[in-house]
This record gives C-alpha cells, structure tokens and sequence, in this order.
C-alpha cells in the first residue's frame, strides 16, 4: 500500500506478496529537476554544500515542478463524472512534468460501482484510481491525470500510469458488458490522445501484467481483442474537451 499501493482486484491465488519495484532514478540518487532547484542553494551556501545536497537526496519525491493550474472538480476526461478519492489514496504530483505517462492500466473492481467508490473515499484503503467506468457505461473520475494514484502495487507503473477500474468480478464474464467495453474504450483513447500514449498492448495492459503485483485482474474473461480494436476505433473520432463541472 502507501506509494507502492495496490487496488482491490482479484489477487493471485499464490501466497507470494506483491512487490515493489522502484521508479529508476540517476546514479547519485537526485532528479535532474531536484539538482536544478537544490543548485542555487548548494552555491550559496559554500561549506554547507554536503548537508543541502544531503538534504535534496532526501526530498527528492517532494520536490514541486512548475505547477499547473487546478479548479476543485476539474475534470481530465468530459465523459466522467468528478467524485473525489480520499487523498490519503494518492500522491499529489504535476504529470507529466514530474513523471511522464505512457501507461493505461486496466482494473477489475472486484466488487460494484459503488462500493468501489466507496473505498476509494476511505483512506484506510491506501490506494485507488484516477477512474471508475459501470457496467452501464457511466463514469467517475476520483484522482487528476496529474497526480499519482496508488493503483499498481508497483512504484514506477503508478508515477507512470493512469488507472482504470471496472465494475465486476473477473471470474463472472457476463459483467464486462458492452456498455462498459465501449466507454471504457473512448476513456481510453481519451487518456492515449492527452498524453500521446501508443495505441497497443505494450502501453495498455492488465493490472496482472505490473511487475510484481499478486493481482489477477482484468482477469481471462477480459477481451483484449475486442477492447483494443474498440479503444482504436474510439481513436479516430472527435476527442471530449474536459469541463469543470464537479459532482458528490
């Protein structure tokens, strides 16, 4: 859970734990950006250069960039709906500036549309996604594509990635329906537009696909072929622009 978070999909059956592989950084362990804002400091400070660049390590995560403008409820997708998750369950970040984006991970709820939102405003949960998509095709948008939703179990693919679950279990096929294939699909087009992610397997994949996750979801009833001739056909056509309307 905490950065390395992991939502509520189907777990494999194994008793192995998910791990949690890091987000690659320089050799001295310091962000470009953290050395350009760290610098002034390091120069002005003279003998002190050691304990600032010290510190800098130490802060890297915290660092902010150039922030970007935000409204409450300000929506990245203008098909959803805003319901916001429990800040506990994401990382405040300003994408793709501070990390790029070049991940749409796909999710099973595990459960139904409302209960997933539910957990996801309790922060006891510790983890979450950007979206929620219905089996009757609606969708909530609970964290910005700017921030890092602690989705993955895996650090890297949650600064990278945005999250998508959907309501269902992966053991019942009759709940991926076609409402939410489609909706999920023209989200997902949306997402791949915004951030100039290929439209493919390599950078749209399953939650079981992260690097040592223990989930099993979207599980084998999931169609890829279907979602991704969807998610190309949803490509070509006109793209939402976003609105700031709010709700719950």
């Amino acid at each position: 859970m905490g950065n390395n978070g992991s939502t509520r999909g189907a777990r494999k059956p194994s008793g192995k734990s998910a791990g949690s592989a890091s987000r690659k950084k320089p050799a001295d362990g310091v962000s470009r950006r953290a050395l350009l804002i760290g610098g002034g400091a390091v120069a002005a400070a003279g003998t002190a250069a050691v304990l600032a660049r010290d510190r800098v390590k130490r802060l890297w995560w915290q660092v902010p960039g150039v922030e970007k403008p935000r409204k409450p409820g300000e929506l990245d997708y203008a098909g959803a709906t805003w319901v916001a998750a429990s800040e506990a369950n994401w990382r405040r970040a300003d994408r793709p500036d501070d990390f790029p984006v070049d991940r749409v991970i796909i999710h099973v709820t595990q459960g139904s549309f409302d209960s997933a939102v539910k957990v996801f405003q309790n922060p006891a949960h510790q983890a979450a996604t950007h979206y929620i998509v219905g089996q009757d095709g609606r969708v909530v948008q609970m964290i910005r594509e700017l921030d890092v939703a602690y989705q993955a179990g895996n650090r890297s693919y949650n600064e990278r990635g945005v999250g998508i679950e959907h309501e269902g279990f992966v053991d019942r096929p009759k709940d991926l329906t076609k409402a939410m294939y489609e909706s999920s699909a023209r989200l997902t087009a949306s997402i791949c537009a915004r951030h100039g992610i290929p439209v493919d397997r390599e950078h749209i994949i399953g939650h079981v696909e992260v690097p040592g996750t223990d989930h099993t979801d979207p599980g084998p009833h999931w169609d890829w072929d279907r979602y991704m001739e969807l998610v190309r056909r949803a490509a070509t056509a006109p793209t939402p622009t976003p609105s700031a309307k709010a709700s719950g």
